[in-house]
């Protein structure tokens, strides 16, 4: 059986890896204004039936470009303490446990600051009196519509809260329990714990560069991220134009597989900035990211086939 599978034609192998069983890849980049939106929604759009989540949850913009119909909404909400004053007897445990700085005790009371709390709990198993309990909190929302074929689901944190986590764990807990076709995560910039959490249940990782040292190096961080929790990655090299690149440089060093090369192209820009689907406006752009879908496919074709010999 294992044999007669590997006979079948590629593109075969790839409707039965990327649509039966279910392929989440992430598009992650060491900063912000790289092209990780660009690439992920071009990337959807061009995929046909599959779905696209945001988990960019503090500067969401996925959304503007595939502007989905009438979406649906759901809060995400956290628990935070709430002090119950007859109880409390000053012992002051919470507020010296607190390493957030989200209680302060003034007249003789804990005072608890909700925007600085970043609901872990500590100080509600910590107090000997029962003193503190939960309290529900509304952090952020979802929300899930659809732009043709693409199922867009777009994470929202209200301004001025302290964490995203809460809701990136929403939206990738709900929407990625093993289900069949192919989403696409677009994440936070950098690599700071809510990109570590967006690309936990990926397959496969997209990591987008600039042509630059300091693109390089932005490259080498989020490679370095990918390979401390064992997930193969491919890059996609944006705005490239002649000349050296060093990025592509890391690449050949490595032996990292480089999906596509997007030009420096100021049509594409002027899209992009009008919130423009790419995919959409110009046959060229659309040829160009199915090129890339085209290499992905085999990319995570490849491995699964590797997974099942092994």
């Amino acid at each position: 059986m294992r044999k007669s599978f590997f006979r079948l034609p590629i593109f075969i192998r790839d409707f039965m890896v990327m649509r039966n069983k279910g392929t989440v890849v992430a598009v992650l980049s060491g900063k912000g204004g790289t092209g990780k939106t660009l690439i992920s929604v071009n990337l959807a759009r061009v995929s046909g039936e599959c779905r696209y989540l945001d988990c960019d949850v503090e500067e969401p913009n996925g959304y503007l470009f595939f502007k989905p119909e009438n979406p649906a909404m759901e809060e995400v909400t956290v628990e935070i303490p709430e002090v119950l004053e007859a109880a409390c007897n000053g012992c002051r445990k919470c507020v010296d446990f607190c390493r957030f700085n989200a209680m302060a005790f003034i007249k003789e009371k804990p005072y608890i600051f909700p925007e600085v709390c970043h609901s872990c709990g500590g100080c509600m198993l910590l107090c000997p009196e029962k003193a503190l309990v939960p309290r529900e909190k509304t952090v952020g929302r979802i929300e899930e519509g659809k732009s043709g074929e693409v199922t867009v689901v777009t994470g929202i944190l209200n301004v001025g809260e302290a964490s995203g986590m809460p809701v990136i764990k929403k939206l990738t807990g709900k929407y990625l329990p093993d289900q069949p076709g192919l989403t696409f995560i677009d994440c936070p910039p950098g690599s700071a714990c809510t990109v570590m959490e967006s690309i936990r249940k990926a397959d496969y990782c997209i990591l987008v560069a600039e042509p630059t040292l300091f693109g390089e190096h932005n490259l080498r961080m989020v490679y370095d991220l990918t390979g401390f929790f064992k997930k193969r990655s491919g890059v996609v090299l944006n705005k490239c134009s002649d000349g050296t690149n060093p990025s592509e440089d890391f690449c050949r060093e490595n032996h990292i597989p480089v999906l596509g090369r997007i030009p420096f192209d100021m049509t594409l820009g002027i899209l992009t900035s009008d919130a423009k689907i790419a995919a959409d406006e110009k046959p060229e752009f659309a040829d160009l990211f199915k090129d890339i879908l085209e290499n992905l496919k085999k990319e995570v074709s490849d491995e699964a086939a590797l997974d099942s010999e092994r």
